[in-house]
């Protein structure tokens, strides 16, 4: 069963989703969204993203008294898991720091690829290394076009990001063949 219908059975039409000061809709959010708050916040949004994104997704719940008490409540164990959470994070940027990724791509003779490296090659390399970082976490100005070194900006949350040192070299099957 659907969110949607879980919240038509359970609250007549009237009273589904509590209205906020600006006519939105009052949500409490399970978990953080960099764009719109941390866990625990009450959030006023558009009606239609809570029906159609917030609420289906999981990511928050109806900002009632009871909800917003349990808040409170654990509110300091919220912290404590969102600090260790932010430690896991800072450490492992650090290692990415400390880490430099070379990718094989390739090239003609004046260094210019082929085809390009993006977030999705940068982020297969790292799992190679056995560095967990998703391809939405890798910022790139662009895709990268020539062999060479790129400095690479990685942003593991909204309070944890660093630069990533990438090595864009020829495929050794050319180098090979030369």
């Amino acid at each position: 069963m659907s969110v949607k219908q879980l919240l038509k059975e359970r609250m007549p039409r009237s009273r589904q989703l509590p209205k906020g000061a600006h006519g939105g809709v009052e949500l409490l959010l399970v978990q953080t969204i960099e764009t719109l708050g941390k866990q625990g916040d009450v959030v006023e949004v558009r009606r239609g993203y809570a029906y159609n994104y917030l609420l289906p997704q999981g990511l928050a719940t109806i900002a009632t008294d009871h909800h917003k008490r349990m808040v409170d409540k654990h509110r300091s164990k919220l912290e404590e898991i969102a600090r260790e959470r932010l430690a896991g994070l800072r450490s492992l940027l650090e290692e990415l720091i400390r880490t430099s990724v070379t990718i094989e791509a390739n090239a003609n003779d004046e260094g210019h690829l082929y085809g390009s490296v993006g977030a999705p090659e940068i982020a297969r390399s790292l799992k190679q290394q056995d560095l967990s970082v998703s391809q939405d976490q890798i910022i790139l100005q662009g895709p990268l076009k020539e062999v060479g070194l790129y400095t690479v900006r990685i942003r593991l949350s909204a309070e944890v990001e660093g630069d990533l040192k990438v090595w864009v070299v020829p495929s050794s099957s050319e180098a090979g063949s030369k």
